[in-house]
């Protein structure tokens, strides 16, 4: 079944359809969410609230957009609304797409060295803006073009660029430190 279709269903009174919409789409919020705010306890909550708004937004749903891109603004909104509450950073694990280690790196004492500058990374994308780091993430993390990283956060291409531009910046800045 297409989203289109799935969410007609719901909208249409077939609520046991939703189900098909979170577990087509669960995974790739967790994953998100994950990269975006850090533990694995923010990430089933979150996820799950995630999924809560996105029933209550349904109705408001125009088909103009691709359903993904509507739950990832969702799921982008819901973020940053728990970090302006929490006021919390990305763990220092929650870069996940990183490599961890190299198939190269026999040494051990090279594989330690590259986790340790990858712990730099990923603490150093945590202390960027909210902003920021959700547009960096999704480009740079979810392979999203700047158009997409546009459409899901709600701004203009050049807001992107710029944010951006500016996470790249403050990151070199970070870890120079």
């Amino acid at each position: 079944m297409e989203d289109r279709q799935i969410v007609q269903a719901v909208l249409g009174g077939d609520k046991q359809k939703y189900a098909l919409i979170v577990g087509r789409y669960q995974q790739i919020v967790a994953n998100l969410v994950y990269k975006l705010c850090g533990t694995r306890l923010d990430v089933e909550e979150v996820t799950q609230q995630v999924f809560v708004e996105l029933y209550t937004a349904l109705p408001r749903f125009r088909f103009d957009s691709k359903l993904s891109s509507y739950i990832y603004r969702i799921t982008v909104n819901v973020v940053s609304k728990q970090l302006g509450k929490a006021r919390r950073f990305v763990s220092a694990d929650a870069m996940e797409g990183l490599p961890e280690q190299r198939a190269d790196d026999p040494d051990p004492h090279q594989a330690i060295a590259r986790r340790e500058q990858l712990d730099e990374l990923r603490a150093a994308i945590g202390r960027l803006k909210d902003e920021q780091r959700t547009a960096l993430v999704l480009s740079a993390f979810e392979d999203f073009s700047y158009q997409q990283v546009a459409e899901v956060m709600q701004c203009s291409m050049s807001k992107v660029e710029s944010l951006i531009f500016r996470a790249k910046k403050n990151l070199a800045k970070e870890l120079k430190r």
